[in-house]
């Protein structure tokens, strides 16, 4: 089956930086779009950036010149270059692929999260 594991996650300083990993592993056919969500206690999973097959990105006004999202399609991964680091980024950052097993069956795949804390 499909797995998806974040790492890098970890504890910063504002204006400190991190970089979050996510891999995509198992019966893989080919990975579509990727992204970056992430959740505060106490509040809904909010998306942060995404990014297309083709290579295409999206953020969230909030993460905009801090964040940025990239992939490497031959190791099946998607990243996360957080600069910047505010206390509000504080949260839960999960990984989301929709991955196709084969040309016919697709799913939407998420991962168990990382805890990224931004201190003041």
């Amino acid at each position: 089956q499909v797995q998806l594991v974040e790492s890098g996650g970890g504890s910063v300083q504002a204006g400190g930086s991190l970089r979050l990993s996510c891999a995509a592993s198992g019966s893989i056919f080919r990975v579509n779009n990727m992204g970056w969500y992430r959740q505060a206690p106490g509040k809904q999973r909010e998306l942060v950036a995404t990014i297309t097959s083709s290579g295409s990105t999206n953020y969230a006004d909030s993460v905009k010149g801090r964040f940025t999202i990239s992939r490497d399609n031959a190791k099946n991964m998607v990243y996360l270059q957080m600069n910047s680091l505010k206390p509000e980024d504080t949260a839960v950052y999960y990984c989301n692929a929709h991955i196709w097993r084969n040309l016919w069956v697709g799913n939407d795949y998420w991962g168990q999260g990382t805890q990224v804390t931004v201190s003041s």
